[in-house]
């Protein structure tokens, strides 16, 4: 059909239109080169960002990792804390706090020379120390534990540091108050001449 056409056109405008169709075919072509250049630039392009991205892209997960890493490390527990002298004086003095306050305390309650309230705001003195003294087992607990507290090493022996002190305070506290009312009782029986107290509660004659 469009041959037929195209025969019955005379010979220039079957010319031009040829001419026409050439000229229109080379700028497509043109554009098409052109568009292939432009898609090839932003493949490149594309790539040196994916390039780039995944290099810091590793370099940040690496260093999360690493430090991940030195994180759970903290977790655990080094034989250095451990074996920290401390560790064993923390635990013998709340079992001496313990021991002091149970045989002090029976101690008071066989003595008619103290009164009921006396004797209740003991047992407040004695219930707070054993408090006190539960919570720093708990802490050393914590901090000699692994997975439990993220700490250094120097963190942690710290931490047992002040354990001790405040434990040790609360021993001699309790030695101190002990003693005192142990010297009141005695003066009261002395007192009222109360041999029996004396002998069978103090062992004293």
């Amino acid at each position: 059909m469009m041959v037929m056409i195209s025969s019955a056109l005379p010979s220039h405008v079957r010319a031009q239109s040829i001419a026409d169709l050439v000229e229109e075919l080379s700028l497509d072509y043109q554009k098409l080169a052109g568009m292939k250049n432009i898609l090839k630039q932003m493949q490149q392009g594309y790539q040196i960002v994916s390039t780039g991205y995944n290099s810091v892209k590793g370099i940040v997960q690496g260093n999360f990792s690493l430090h991940e890493a030195f994180l759970d490390g903290l977790m655990l527990v080094s034989p250095t804390v451990r074996k920290y002298p401390r560790v064993r004086d923390i635990i013998d003095d709340q079992a001496n706090l313990v021991a002091s306050y149970k045989f002090s305390y029976a101690q008071f309650r066989r003595d008619k020379n103290f009164s009921a309230g006396e004797l209740s705001y003991m047992s407040d003195v004695y219930n707070n120390l054993i408090s006190n003294s539960l919570q720093n087992l708990d802490e050393l607990n914590m901090v000699m534990s692994d997975n439990k507290l993220r700490m250094s090493d120097n963190e942690r022996l710290q931490a047992i540091d002040r354990i001790y002190a405040s434990g040790h305070e609360e021993l001699t506290f309790v030695q101190q108050f002990n003693s005192n009312t142990r010297n009141l009782a005695i003066q009261r029986a002395s007192k009222n001449n109360d041999l029996n107290i004396l002998q069978k509660v103090y062992g004293l004659r």
